[in-house]
């Protein structure tokens, strides 16, 4: 497998978006410690920022970054049940994510709302590490208000990360859900691509699926690629992991080696699948025939990999 360039950067070695150090310490360790989470909301150098149905305020710097819009605690809006401890940086700096139900306004109208799909490619590792765990404890904090065991309304403990039941006493955590996203390869080294039956004309990406019950990781990558596009693997590879928090999963990235090479889709899932060389996927991209895998996911991350440096842009 070809991982380098002729210019000399290698594939390998661009981290995942979403995946790569944040340089945030999560600092769990102080989550029950109402005393010291009172006085990390009320220093002067914490900052804030609002999450809202899954997106947060952005701006442009002068300098061509893109970072995330926070304030201090004290002009933050004001809730005190929706307040979730992040964690702090290596200046000492704590952050907060406040779930409210709009983002504030701007009054000089420069910032603007985004999502992980968008914001994910344009802030640095830290901004973007805090937004993926505001988001991930927002969608599940609105998806899980009432007790499992016995229906009754919970209430948040642990800033943010534990809902607790008043009546019977039963303690609920986040959820995520590991799933596998693997890049099958034949013995001719050609990458197995497939397009979901919801996507638009043209989008092939690497197949992907939950792991279920009993399930280890290595028998989930085989399933999964057999279900949906009739492939038998061998060799697994484990490459790299991606929180994908939509609404709250655990990507974990594989390489697979192919025992057999005829396709069959379910039909269900998967409505296309084909084996593409790296010339039929830079001669696929180029004419627009297909759309590759978003530059976000973990997926581009698999196919760069395979393809051995960023894949090609359209032509047109």
């Amino acid at each position: 497998m070809s991982t380098t360039t002729s210019g000399g950067d290698t594939a390998a070695d661009r981290p995942i978006v979403l995946a790569s150090h944040s340089g945030i310490d999560r600092a769990a360790h102080h989550r029950l410690d109402e005393a010291w989470l009172a006085a990390a909301w009320s220093h002067p150098t914490t900052r804030v920022f609002v999450v809202s149905a899954g997106q947060v305020l952005i701006d442009d710097t002068p300098d061509g970054r893109t970072e995330l819009v926070t304030t201090p605690s004290f002009e933050a809006p004001l809730t005190e049940t929706h307040r979730y401890f992040l964690g702090t940086d290596e200046d000492g700096v704590s952050y907060f994510a406040l779930q409210k139900d709009s983002l504030p306004g701007r009054m000089d109208q420069s910032a603007r709302p985004a999502g992980l799909r968008e914001a994910g490619l344009l802030l640095s590792p830290r901004d973007a590490g805090l937004m993926v765990h505001a988001v991930a404890l927002e969608n599940w904090q609105r998806l899980h208000r009432f007790c499992s065991r016995c229906g009754e309304r919970t209430v948040i403990a642990a800033a943010g990360h534990i809902r607790r039941c008043p009546a019977c006493g039963a303690e609920h955590y986040p959820r995520t859900d590991p799933a596998v996203i693997m890049l099958v390869t034949d013995e001719q080294d050609r990458a197995l691509l497939g397009r979901q039956v919801h996507w638009p004309e043209g989008r092939f990406s690497t197949l992907a699926g939950f792991v279920e019950p009993g399930e280890s990781i290595e028998q989930s990558v085989a399933r999964e690629v057999f279900e949906e596009a009739g492939v038998t693997v061998g060799d697994v590879e484990y490459i790299a992991s991606q929180p994908w928090p939509f609404p709250s999963s655990l990507m974990l990235g594989f390489m697979a080696r192919a025992t057999s090479y005829e396709i069959t889709v379910d039909g269900d899932e998967i409505q296309e699948a084909r084996w593409f060389s790296r010339d039929d996927l830079r001669v696929a991209i180029e004419s627009g025939e297909v759309l590759p895998p978003s530059g976000i996911s973990i997926a581009a991350r698999l196919t760069e990999l395979w393809y051995g440096k960023p894949l090609p842009k359209p032509l047109n």
